[in-house]
């Protein structure tokens, strides 16, 4: 390419390749009011509307960015971004000579013993869409000001759907930007096994000592510690020490706290006061979106078709999904040659899960477990405050999501009358306008399903 060049076209350029390689959403969001402000010396200066975008963009797409404009032009260096609101694009401008470019970095994919950080989860290979978006925008906000803002960040959501990938993501990125900071990762389990053994060799003390000296803390699946007494005051007395001391604390989980049975009161109060974020099941979109990426990444071509369909008939998490790419991957190494949409169809019908029927006594153990009562009491006579509620519940999911019949419910449950199911059913739409525990109740519930 010549060395004179214009602006805007090489923008285009590079935005009609970036468009094929994310999704819709994430290119309207991200990429929208973008464009070259100058190139001086090889580095490429892009302006961006405001300050989240450059962040966002800096740090999801800038490998993406600066490999395709260099694959545009070979005298593309380097990449920066700043905010501009005004295209103010300078044409017939001279790119110097490139110097030497350095490859982009691999990762050492290992586990590193003094963090138990795996380098394999970066934002680099996170996908945003509207499912996590608002997991992914604390995150953020959490690597620029570790131990300031949404201290502590809570993140839960139904299991399979990328809450690991994010704790880590966000551990090993303030890694990288704050290599002074200590940063510990694990599970809940880990740590109650690890507080256990210390209470049995006489090592309380040093347990204590280890955990207080973290600058970030990162606990997954808080679950686990249900009905866990002694590991939770222990978990509380280090929450407090490092909460005092402005150390970020990072903690998920597979329901809301307030929705945990056996997890004391002052815990869930410790988690409410940060930031609360769920990461819901993934669109259609998004599921695409995960498709293409690991297919890409493991050299598979398929067409939008196959992606659609895959996206459509393994309706579990993205673990399923991913599996689903797994098989199709084995099956074209074995195979030796691409496989057709026939021959994929019939694969995925024959490794994904069935789609499942949920039956009204299902759904009773559900919801009874959820609110910790008998199962049998939901259908019982009974006007006990603890029934009321769970038995409306069943009787609304019923109505809403399955479409059954009033009467027909009223049957089910006990021989109710249909206007006592349908009084049940209006009051549960009705305190879904202003109670936003039981719309997290209700999504919990539907997750469980």
């Amino acid at each position: 390419m010549s060395g004179i060049f214009e602006h805007k076209n090489i923008w285009e350029d590079a935005l009609n390749i970036l468009e094929n390689q994310v999704s819709k959403a994430n290119f309207n969001t991200w990429f929208k009011d973008t464009f070259i402000t100058k190139i001086d010396d090889g580095v490429v200066h892009i302006g961006v509307p405001n300050s989240f975008v450059k962040d966002w963009l800096n740090s999801k797409f800038h490998k993406d960015i600066l490999k395709t404009l260099r694959d545009i032009s070979d005298e593309v260096r380097s990449l920066e971004f700043i905010v501009s609101k005004t295209d103010k694009v300078k044409k017939n401008v001279i790119v110097k000579p490139k110097t030497q470019v350095n490859e982009l970095p691999l990762a050492d994919f290992y586990i590193n013993k003094e963090d138990n950080l795996n380098p394999r989860y970066t934002f680099e290979n996170f996908i945003i869409g509207p499912f996590n978006e608002l997991a992914h925008a604390a995150s953020q906000a959490v690597i620029k000001q570790p131990g300031i803002v949404y201290n502590p960040l809570f993140i839960y959501g139904n299991t399979g759907n990328g809450k690991t990938h994010l704790l880590q993501a966000v551990g090993n990125t303030i890694k990288t930007q704050n290599p002074d900071k200590r940063i510990y990762y694990l599970t809940s389990e880990k740590f109650a096994i690890e507080y256990i053994g210390a209470v049995q060799t006489n090592k309380v003390n040093l347990f204590k000592d280890k955990y207080r000296k973290y600058d970030v803390l990162i606990m997954d699946d808080i679950q686990f510690l249900s009905g866990k007494e002694k590991t939770q005051e222990e978990l509380f007395h280090l929450f407090n020490t490092l909460y005092d001391n402005n150390k970020q604390i990072i903690f998920s989980s597979d329901k809301h706290p307030n929705f945990i049975p056996g997890l004391e009161e002052r815990l869930k109060s410790r988690f409410n006061q940060g930031m609360m974020v769920d990461i819901t099941a993934p669109d259609h979109e998004s599921r695409v979106a995960i498709l293409k990426s690991k297919a890409e990444k493991n050299n598979i071509r398929l067409d939008k078709e196959t992606f659609d369909y895959i996206a459509k008939a393994v309706e579990g998490s993205i673990r399923e999904l991913e599996g689903a790419v797994n098989s199709i991957i084995c099956q074209t190494q074995l195979k030796g040659k691409a496989l057709s949409f026939n021959e994929i169809k019939d694969l995925i019908k024959n490794s994904a899960k069935p789609k499942k029927m949920v039956s009204v006594n299902e759904l009773i153990k559900i919801v009874s477990d959820f609110f910790n009562i008998e199962e049998k009491s939901i259908c019982d006579k009974t006007r006990r405050k603890e029934v009321v509620r769970p038995r409306q519940i069943v009787m609304y999911i019923l109505r809403e999501d399955f479409s059954i019949s009033y009467p027909t419910i009223g049957e089910k449950l006990g021989g109710r009358d249909h206007t006592t199911v349908i009084h049940s059913c209006e009051k549960i739409k009705g305190d879904l306008k202003t109670d936003n525990s039981l719309s997290q109740q209700l999504t919990q519930i539907r997750s469980m399903l």
